[in-house]
């Protein structure tokens, strides 16, 4: 029987073991520990701090002006599991086998048991749990429990911090290069406590790491299993990174066993209580969703400094670097469920907007902030600019992340503050980018040499959907400056805002070109798209996708081929651009042409198709979006987990099977239901009002769990949700 509510090993197919050290990483947004084997640890265990990372400078064969200076890569720091254990002869039991590992949603705690042998056959039982506190990020706990197998004489155990083993370098782009360029120094030693200091010789960041024994034990201590289970606890520390000038100190003193497990136990029950979901006739399918979003909001950053790199802290795949991931495919859920994280999210943007500013400059653009594509420190770390620094569509979808937020929450204080001027500068950054181009007497404003979402075309002129998120980006600017002066008359005095300004923004969001494809009436993805071949898939093998790591780059940006949803993605983000008979025709043709080789893409397919009722589509791409890491549908889990489409996942319940939309403030539902599901049951938070919602055949029913009255849209009707009993009134 599957559990809802936990992970187990006999869930899972897949038991390599870098595999399962990603499936079973815990962490809080601060620290992740990968689930190695604590007696054998592989090449790929370790500790990931978010944004603790070390650069060096990026060698090209041939440079030009304002290329990217540095790489950025996370550092894959002590594996904190790992434990020495030998028999009474010193023989090292070095051979394990993971008998059982569950990974509980409800506590955040990592159980598992493993059997440990020696050299001579002789075995014992390790019972092993771990958790780390998420009121306290800098602490975690860690619980060994050894019994006598066929050995059942003198143990010694010793925990110690030490580095994994050498990593093998790849030539795969979505792994980490390793880092070499660490200075660590012992700052504690004693018998039942240590500390590494570790600082970065180029990034100059350092971290500490403490371990604590714990219950009157040692790092070193010797047991009798004769005399019963052997038991040792500790307690561990992984500080806030700070500039090595002041070095950080991982302290214990206030910190006890106990106390890490009842904040993580506080910390997931209020996260069930907004995050709720359940597909009522599927167990299997709502515990992967649960995996999804518990591994989500592990993995997110709460400081304002840090965000959501793509694999979280499960893994150090592409370098721990965050990207436009965060603000299209995984803010959605916690703007809808904590939105507390997400405006943290959006606080790392805002705390790196002057290095976007300086960015818009390099790029020659007078005015305006331009983000990085790929970064950790706010500098743009990409190497590649014709697939990284070109998609300026980054600026459209932070902008349109920050109004996600804002009108999620009616947070004027922020919008004021903060988000305005994200948006603002966003909007500078186009007016000033792009040109005017006169078509047929008509002036136009075009947008010329950019990467869309899709990465397997580059350098293009007026990337549909470039040139939509520019255009909501622009007009935004406006709409919101009315609310901005209403809370703040001085405030866009302060940012030299004028009503000149706000004209052109206007002025430019109406003309800008958006362009259509006649022969297909669809949406073109560029102006160039529909002038190439279609990449030849009838001859293309099963084992040469990703096209990627098997084509050179030019060969693939010659045909019509996508990597990921593009123009598709545009229509999600705007609902009532196109009608059904364009979206069809749009989804039918662009799915043609994509490979899908972007965890991000499904998740899009399937929300589209569910818009046009097709169950059987909008059903099958949520299946591999869904399970994505837990069947490795990837093949590169073991590098970590795919972040974004966990977010997918999320969205593809929500905006796709259950229609949600937004406008103007008020929850609008359209039931699409599959016909493999009894109920989809999901929790949402909007404004003030907590909803609980649940979709059966024939019905959308919408509780208030926290609010007194709401009004929402359900298959084209509204109705009136009040909390008293929650009854549900047809509004005319």
């Amino acid at each position: 029987m599957v559990s809802l509510n936990n992970l187990q090993l006999t869930d899972l197919d897949n038991h390599r073991i870098a595999y399962l050290e990603t499936i079973f990483s815990i962490a809080n947004g601060h620290f992740g520990i990968r689930a190695s084997d604590p007696v054998a640890p592989s090449s790929t265990s370790g500790t990931l701090v978010n944004g603790f990372y070390e650069s060096s400078p990026i060698t090209y064969g041939e440079r030009a002006v304002g290329y990217a200076e540095n790489h950025q890569t996370i550092v894959n720091l002590p594996d904190l599991r790992k434990i020495k254990v030998s028999d009474s002869d010193g023989a090292l039991f070095a051979k394990s086998e993971l008998l059982t590992s569950n990974l509980d949603f409800q506590t955040g705690i990592l159980s598992q048991s493993y059997k440990l042998t020696n050299p001579t056959g002789k075995n014992i039982t390790l019972t092993f749990d771990s958790i780390v506190d998420q009121a306290d990020q800098k602490a975690g706990a860690l619980k060994y429990e050894f019994t006598a197998g066929t050995y059942n004489g003198q143990i010694t155990i010793g925990k110690s911090l030490a580095f994994n083993a050498t990593v093998t370098e790849s030539d795969d782009p979505r792994k980490a290069r390793q880092i070499t360029s660490l200075d660590i120094t012992t700052t504690v030693d004693s018998n039942d406590q240590k500390e590494l200091l570790i600082e970065t010789q180029n990034s100059k960041l350092a971290v500490a790491m403490r371990l604590k024994a714990l219950d009157g034990t040692l790092l070193e201590q010797s047991f009798d299993l004769a005399k019963g289970p052997a038991v040792a606890r500790y307690l561990v520390c992984v500080s806030d990174f700070a500039n090595e000038l002041t070095p950080p100190t991982a302290d214990l003193k206030d910190v006890t066993f106990e106390q890490v497990i009842a904040d993580s136990k506080n910390y997931w029950q209020t996260i069930w209580n907004s995050s709720q979901i359940e597909i009522d006739g599927d167990d299997r399918l709502t515990q992967a969703i649960r995996y999804n979003l518990f591994q989500l909001n592990q993995s997110a950053g709460r400081d304002g400094k840090t965000n959501i790199s793509a694999k979280g802290l499960s893994g150090t795949g592409y370098e721990g670097h965050y990207f436009w991931d965060t603000e299209m495919y995984l803010m959605p859920y916690f703007t809808y469920s904590t939105p507390m994280i997400a405006k943290k999210l959006l606080d790392f943007r805002y705390n790196t907007l002057d290095i976007a500013k300086q960015q818009a400059k390099t790029l020659g653009v007078s005015e305006g902030a331009l983000f990085p594509w790929r970064t950790i420190n706010g500098e743009e770390a990409s190497a590649y600019y014709p697939a990284g620094t070109a998609q300026y569509h980054i600026d459209g979808d932070i902008a349109y992340a920050a109004n996600r937020y804002y009108e999620a929450t009616n947070d004027r204080d922020w919008l004021v503050e903060k988000g305005y001027e994200l948006i603002l500068e966003t909007a500078r950054f186009w007016s000033h980018f792009g040109h005017f181009h006169e078509v047929d007497g008509k002036n136009r404003f075009e947008f010329y040499g950019v990467t869309g979402p899709n990465e397997y075309t580059v350098m293009v002129d007026n990337n549909y959907y470039t040139n939509r998120i520019a255009k909501h980006n622009l007009h935004l600017a406006v709409r919101l400056a009315k609310i901005v002066s209403e809370v703040d008359p001085n405030k866009l005095k302060e940012l030299h805002v004028t009503d000149e300004e706000l004209e052109k923004f206007e002025n430019i969001a109406d003309v800008i070109y958006l362009p259509y494809n006649q022969q297909h009436q669809v949406n073109a993805q560029d102006d160039s798209f529909f002038n190439k071949p279609i990449w030849p898939f009838k001859t293309t093998k099963k084992d040469q996708y990703p096209l990627l790591l098997h084509f050179h780059p030019l060969t693939i940006y010659r045909y019509q081929v996508a990597k990921q949803a593009d123009t598709i993605l545009a229509e999600f983000l705007f609902p009532q651009d196109v009608g059904k008979d364009q979206l069809q025709r749009e989804y039918d043709y662009y799915e043609s042409i994509t490979t899908h080789d972007s965890s991000l893409s499904r998740s899009v397919f399937s929300m589209i198709a569910a818009r046009l009722h097709d169950s059987k589509q909008a059903y099958d791409y949520f299946m591999t979006t869904a399970k994505m890491d837990l069947v490795d549908l990837q093949g590169n889990t073991e590098d970590g987990l795919h972040l974004s489409n966990l977010g997918g996942s999320w969205l593809a319940l929500t905006a796709g099977f259950a229609g949600m939309t937004f406008e103007e403030g008020k929850l609008h539902l359209i039931n699409n239901l599959p016909q493999q599901w009894k109920a989809l049951k999901f929790r949402i938070r909007l404004q003030d009002n907590l909803f609980a919602i649940e979709l059966t055949k024939n019905d959308i029913d919408v509780k208030l769990l926290e609010g007194t009255s709401a009004n929402v849209m359900i298959d084209g009707k509204w109705r009136e949700i009040t909390r008293t009993h929650n009854d549900q009134k047809i509004l005319n």
